[in-house]
C-alpha cells in the first residue's frame, strides 16, 4: 500500500448470510469512495491501521411482534454490542407498509430523549427488506408492574418522565397516537422508555438538521379514509370520531395510563366496548372511582383534568409532568385537601346513618382518609375517635366472628392454666390414702371426677371451646364428693371458690352472671341440705359452742394428721392462687394493651376538649 493511499469503510446494502449473520458492509479504495462521499478519513500512515470485522448483525431469538414487525436480538459483530433489530415481518410488504415502517424508524430516531429508545442503523437487507437495529432494553412493561401491583411512587416518577418525552415529540411536531401500559417500558435499573412508535403522526418536520436530509411524510399518514389508528380505552373521543389527532389525544392517552395507575383498574372496559364508553364518560376522576385507595386530591385533579373531553382544556404533556413532579416534591393544595376532607367526614357520617353491615368499616375508612387530608380538622379526629373507641351498638358479622377468635384463643389459655391446677390437685388427693382412707368408693370417685375434669380441661386447650355443662355438673359433682372428704366448712370452701374463679373467666358464662351465682349457692348448699335430710351421714354438727367437723373418708388423729390438715388447707389456697393469677394476668394485660392503644391515638389526633375549653 503506497504512503498516500487512504481507505475506509462504507455502510451499504448486505445480505443475510447461510449463518444467520446480518451482512452490512463492504470495503472499498479511498478513490472511490471519494467520489460518492464528500468526507474522507484519512489514515495516519502505511503501518497504521485496524484490522475490524466487516459490519455485520448475528441474529437470535425472537423477543417481539407486533402487527407489521417483528424484533429479535442481534449482536453487532463490530462494536460487540447486543442490540435490537426490528425488521417487517411480512415478506410481501406493499409499499405502504415500508413506507410506515422507514417512518417508525427515522421518527424514533430523532427523538433523542432518554426515555426514547435510540435507533442505531436503519438499512436494508439482501432482498432490500428494511430493518433498524436500536438499544436492546430490559424490563417490564407497565402493564406487567401495574397488573403485578406495588407502591404508586415510583410509577408516577417513570410517568413524568413519559410525559416529558411525550412533550419533546411534541415539539418536534410528532403525535404518538398510541400510548398505553404495554408501550412503556421500565427498566432494571430505573430507565423509561417510550415504546412502539409505528402509527405517529408527524404534523411537521422540525427536526434539527432536516434540510437536506430524508424527509418524513406528514398529513394524513396516508392511512384509510375513516380508519382508527391507537388502542380502545386510551384513544381520545376526537380520535374516535375521526378527527385529526394532535398534541391533546396523546395527553388524554397519557390521562387514561394515570387514572389506572391510581385507580387500579383500567379507565374504560377492555376491547370494543371501550370506543362506547370513552364518548359517553370520558372524563372520570380516579377518586370517585376506587375512593378505599386515598388517592391524593392533587393526582386526582391533574388526572381528571387530562381527560377533559375539550381537547383545547387538556393541559400539556409539559403541564402534566410538572405537576405530578410538584406533587412527588411535596407541594400539596392545602384548601382543596381540607374540602375534600369535609366531603369525607359528611360521607362516613352518612354512612354511619345508613345502619348498613359495612356502614361503621366504610365510615371508618372515610374518617381516616378525611384526617390524613387535613389532620387539623376537629370533625375528622372525633369521628375517628369515637369510632376507635366506643363499640357499636350491633356488631358486624366478621367482627363478631372475629371476637369469637378471640375468646377460643382466651379459653385455651384459661383451659391451659385450668389443667395444670387440676393436675396438682389430682396429685395432691393421690396423697391422702397416706392418712389412713376408711371409704374407697368415695375416694375413687373423686380420683374419677377429678381426671374427668382434666380431661375437659385438655379439651379446651386443644379447640379453644370448653363444653359448659359438663363443666358445670362434673365440678359440682367433685364439690360433693370432695365435701364428703373434708367436710363442708374445711377446704371445701377453699375448691369450691377456685372452681367459681374459672367461671368468672369464662365469655359465655359472664354473659350469664346469673347462671354462675346458682351454681355457687347450690354448691355450698348441697352437702349440708343433703346431711340435714339425712342422705348422707353427718360430718359436722354443734358441740358445746364449737363447730366439729369429721371427713367420711379419712381417719384423722394424732399431730401429723394435724399437719397435713394445715398442709390441705395451705395447699388448695395456692393451687386456686395461682390459676387466678395467672388468668387476671392475662385479662390485666390485654386491659393495659387496649389502653396504650387508646392513649397513643389520643395523642395523635388534635386535643378537642383542651381546644373547646380555651376557646371564647
Amino acid at each position: 500500500m503506497a504512503d498516500d493511499t487512504e481507505t475506509r469503510t462504507r455502510v451499504a446494502g448486505g445480505g443475510t448470510t447461510v449463518d444467520g449473520t446480518l451482512a452490512m458492509a463492504r470495503t472499498e479504495p479511498a478513490s472511490q469512495a471519494a467520489r460518492n462521499d464528500a468526507t474522507i478519513i484519512p489514515t495516519i500512515g502505511v503501518e497504521a491501521f485496524v484490522a475490524l470485522p466487516d459490519p455485520g448483525y448475528q441474529l437470535g431469538e425472537l423477543i417481539g411482534r407486533g402487527g407489521m414487525g417483528e424484533v429479535v436480538v442481534a449482536q453487532d459483530l463490530r462494536i460487540g454490542r447486543e442490540v435490537a433489530v426490528k425488521r417487517i415481518r411480512d415478506r410481501s410488504p406493499s409499499p405502504d407498509a415500508i413506507d410506515r415502517f422507514l417512518r417508525e424508524a427515522r421518527i424514533q430516531a430523532r427523538l433523542d430523549h432518554p426515555a426514547i429508545v435510540p435507533v442505531y442503523e436503519l438499512g436494508t437487507d439482501a432482498a432490500g427488506y428494511p430493518y433498524f437495529t436500536m438499544k436492546r432494553l430490559a424490563g417490564v412493561t407497565l402493564g406487567k408492574r401495574l397488573a403485578a401491583g406495588g407502591s404508586v411512587q415510583p410509577l408516577l416518577r417513570a410517568f413524568a418522565e413519559v410525559c416529558l418525552a411525550i412533550e419533546l415529540a411534541h415539539s418536534r411536531g410528532v403525535v404518538h397516537r398510541d400510548l398505553k401500559p404495554s408501550n412503556i417500558m421500565l427498566g432494571d435499573y430505573g430507565e423509561v422508555y417510550v415504546l412502539d412508535w409505528g402509527v405517529a403522526r408527524v404534523l411537521a418536520d422540525t427536526a434539527p438538521g432536516a434540510a437536506g436530509a430524508a424527509r418524513l411524510v406528514t398529513g394524513d399518514d396516508h392511512t384509510t379514509a375513516g380508519a382508527i389508528l391507537g388502542t380502545p380505552g386510551y384513544m381520545a373521543p376526537e380520535q374516535i370520531r375521526g378527527a385529526d389527532a394532535g398534541p391533546p389525544a396523546d395527553v388524554y392517552a397519557l390521562g387514561s395510563i394515570l387514572f389506572e395507575i391510581l385507580a387500579g383498574e383500567p379507565l374504560h372496559p377492555r376491547g370494543e366496548a371501550a370506543l362506547a364508553t370513552t364518548l359517553s364518560s370520558p372524563q372520570v376522576a380516579p377518586a370517585s372511582r376506587t375512593a378505599e385507595r386515598a388517592i391524593a386530591p392533587e393526582l386526582d385533579i391533574v388526572c381528571f383534568d387530562a381527560l377533559a373531553e375539550d381537547p383545547a382544556a387538556r393541559p400539556t404533556a409539559r403541564e402534566l409532568a410538572t405537576r405530578i413532579e410538584a406533587y412527588l416534591d411535596g407541594d400539596r393544595d392545602l384548601e382543596r385537601r381540607r374540602e375534600i376532607a369535609a366531603e369525607q367526614v359528611e360521607a362516613a357520617r352518612a354512612a354511619l346513618a345508613s345502619r348498613a353491615d359495612t356502614a361503621r368499616a366504610t365510615a371508618m375508612r372515610r374518617a381516616g382518609r378525611a384526617l390524613a387530608l387535613d389532620p387539623d380538622s376537629h370533625d375528622a379526629a372525633a369521628l375517628v375517635y369515637r369510632l376507635t373507641v366506643e363499640p357499636p351498638e350491633t356488631l358486624p358479622p366478621a367482627l363478631v366472628e372475629s371476637l369469637a377468635a378471640e375468646d377460643r384463643e382466651v379459653n385455651r389459655d384459661r383451659s391451659k392454666k385450668g389443667l395444670f391446677a387440676y393436675l396438682a390437685v389430682f396429685g395432691f388427693v393421690s396423697l391422702i390414702p397416706l392418712l389412713g382412707v376408711t371409704n374407697w368408693s368415695l375416694q375413687l370417685a373423686f380420683w374419677g371426677l377429678v381426671a374427668l375434669l382434666t380431661a375437659i380441661m385438655y379439651a379446651g386447650y386443644r379447640t379453644g371451646v370448653t363444653r359448659l355443662v359438663p363443666a358445670l355438673f362434673v365440678n359440682l359433682a367433685a364439690v360433693f364428693v370432695f365435701s364428703r372428704i373434708a367436710g363442708p366448712f374445711i377446704v371445701t370452701p377453699i375448691a369450691t371458690v377456685g372452681v367459681l374463679l374459672s367461671f368468672t373467666a369464662s365469655p359465655r358464662l359472664v354473659a350469664r352472671p346469673w347462671l354462675i351465682i346458682v351454681w355457687g349457692i347450690i354448691a355450698v348448699m348441697l352437702p349440708i341440705a343433703a346431711e340435714l335430710a339425712g342422705v348422707v351421714p353427718r360430718t359436722w354438727w354443734l358441740e358445746h359452742g364449737a363447730i366439729v367437723s369429721r371427713s367420711e373418708v379419712l381417719y384423722l388423729q394424732g399431730r401429723r394428721d394435724e399437719l397435713a390438715l394445715i398442709f390441705a388447707n395451705a395447699a388448695w389456697i395456692a393451687i386456686f392462687s395461682g390459676y387466678a393469677i395467672g388468668t387476671n394476668r392475662r385479662r390485666r394485660d390485654l386491659q393495659r394493651q387496649l389502653h396504650i392503644q387508646k392513649w397513643h391515638l389520643q395523642q395523635t389526633l388534635p386535643d378537642l376538649k383542651a381546644e373547646r375549653k380555651a376557646a371564647p
